[in-house]
């Protein structure tokens, strides 16, 4: 009757599980990964760190983990959160863990799925993100996306002595669903 939201041309939003921990442990170690996802100093986290994943999550936030359609593998994460319902508003994080999996349209079809579940399921008219302007693979990715550069905190992340500017980015509905109206047939679109 309604078409999937959940499963894209690649991969699924997934719930946590209490054996991703051990996953996302290790991910932890990449420290190139943890300077593209973030700009907190970089750490290596113990397994406990994610041991929500059995658990609790904030209410307010939609965390899923992007699993591969073909092997059921956990590659990385997405989340919507600091939701204002009252602006219909939310910030998008996202990160793909799993080195073999970068490049390869994952995270494209990730943006896709919560794009598309924050503007018709969730009835936002707003989502926005941050990134680090150093981080030229995730600019192409939301740029493709539809997300429009609206700003720039100058010189706000120091990493090995340079600064960088960390970039401000946002989509709305109306530019989604006009940009959906456009794409080929695909199980993402509403």
């Amino acid at each position: 009757m309604f078409p999937s939201i959940f499963t894209g041309d690649l991969l699924r939003l997934a719930s946590p599980q209490p054996e991703d921990q051990t996953v996302f442990n290790a991910w932890t170690n990449d420290d190139d990964y943890m300077r593209m996802l973030d700009d907190d100093p970089v750490r290596p986290q113990s397994i406990a760190n994610f041991a929500s994943f059995g658990g609790e999550i904030r209410p307010d936030d939609y965390y899923f983990h992007l699993r591969t359609l073909a092997e059921d593998q956990v590659i990385g994460f997405v989340v919507l959160h600091t939701i204002k319902w009252r602006n219909r508003s939310a910030l998008l994080a996202i990160g793909i863990g799993d080195k073999a999996f970068r490049g390869r349209g994952y995270g494209q079809d990730a943006l896709k799925l919560i794009l598309n579940y924050a503007f018709s399921e969730l009835c936002l008219h707003r989502v926005s993100l941050t990134v680090m302007d150093y981080n030229t693979p995730a600019i192409r990715a939301y740029e493709r996306a539809g997300f429009v550069r609206e700003g720039a905190q100058r010189q706000a992340v120091q990493r090995n002595g340079q600064y960088y500017d960390l970039l401000m980015y946002g989509i709305l509905d109306d530019e989604w669903q006009n940009r959906i109206s456009r794409l080929p047939s695909s199980s993402t679109q509403p």
